[in-house]
């Protein structure tokens, strides 16, 4: 289309793209009689024939519309200018664009997880995080050392005892077979094994009625 200006310097035409535009119409609240009747569908059909002749026609009585389809966007934008509001077998008629949705994927996609950090605990880890290495484990050597300097039948205090609190001393057990060599299996099966060493309780302190709680 082209566009001129009405004063006295004529303006340099416009051209008006229709590309964007749907190249279908939707008649709503059509009347019932229009579904049933062939003389009023064809009276119907004709009115707009007469901007395409190749014009298609779907209609869905359910929900009391028409869906007009044209072969391009002008013819449609200049019968929705021309017919909209227009009476029709004593009725108005109303023309709107059908609107056009684009499906990128023939799959309905799941919804954008915006939310998702909502979730407690969450599905997945946050953008950005990284699993932490574990520490290499902290090696007591002072604890080694003073456990390879134990021997059979001495006895080491390894906490000193309070006023409050008892000592902790460690009695290390005799060594029965008096070798402290691995004997073979053959010497195993052969001597009879030793008896198990009795355990003795710790004695409880003796209380003190000085001390207080």
């Amino acid at each position: 289309m082209q566009q001129a200006d009405n004063g006295g310097e004529e303006a340099a035409p416009v051209d008006v793209q229709f590309t964007d535009l749907p190249d279908a119409l939707v008649a709503c609240k059509v009347a019932e009689d229009l579904f049933n009747e062939e003389r009023l569908k064809a009276g119907f059909e004709a009115l707009f024939r007469s901007f395409d002749s190749e014009v298609q026609f779907q209609y869905f009585k359910s929900f009391r519309r028409i869906r007009i389809s044209f072969r391009d966007a002008l013819a449609a934008a200049e019968a929705r200018l021309r017919l909209h509001k227009t009476d029709f077998n004593g009725k108005e008629m109303r023309l709107y664009f059908a609107q056009s949705v684009h499906i990128g994927s023939p799959r309905l996609e799941p919804p954008k997880p915006e939310k998702q950090f909502l979730i407690s605990p969450p599905a997945s880890p946050p953008v950005g995080w990284e699993q932490a290495q574990d520490a290499t484990p902290v090696i007591n050597y002072d604890l080694l050392c003073a456990i390879s300097k134990l021997g059979p039948g001495g006895k080491y205090e390894l906490h000193t005892a309070t006023p409050t609190t008892p000592s902790v001393v460690v009695h290390v057990c005799d060594d029965e077979r008096g070798d402290s060599s691995a004997p073979d299996d053959s010497d195993q099966d052969d001597k009879p094994r030793p008896p198990r060493p009795k355990i003795i309780q710790t004695r409880r302190p003796d209380y003190t009625p000085r001390v207080e709680q």
